[in-house]
């Protein structure tokens, strides 16, 4: 891979942090599956933007695993890490980690792949380098 993509990968890793609140939760106090993918969809969305630095839309996600429950009451980051490049699309690859609130203690917990692709403003394919 081209040095100068290589920088740009690293220089676009997005990070998020949030609290699990109730609001978030389902009938077992763990977070909705939904509201992870939305989560997700936002911080590769904010990471392919970075990479690229032009109008990008999501076009698939792709094997989300939901390995590890996430209670309410804590902690999670969200990494996201541009993982492949095309000629008009790139993936991103975002992993949630849980960390119990008051304690050091933190595991990943959630892991998926979101394809994105460049647009210019008549909304058509363009190269995303």
């Amino acid at each position: 891979m081209d040095t100068q993509i290589k920088e740009r990968i690293e220089r676009s890793e997005t990070r998020i942090f949030k609290a699990i609140f109730p609001n978030t939760t389902n009938h077992y106090n763990t977070l909705f599956g939904g509201t992870a993918l939305q989560l997700m969809d936002e911080v590769s969305f904010i990471c392919a933007t970075r990479f690229s630095r032009k109008k990008v839309v999501t076009v698939s996600s792709d094997k989300v695993d939901f390995k590890k429950s996430i209670p309410e009451g804590s902690i999670v980051e969200l990494v996201a890490t541009v993982t492949k490049v095309g000629n008009t699309s790139c993936e991103v690859t975002v992993d949630i980690f849980k960390e119990k609130m008051y304690d050091y203690s933190r595991e990943k917990a959630v892991t998926g792949k979101f394809t994105f692709v460049a647009l210019d403003d008549d909304k058509k394919a363009i190269s995303i380098l």
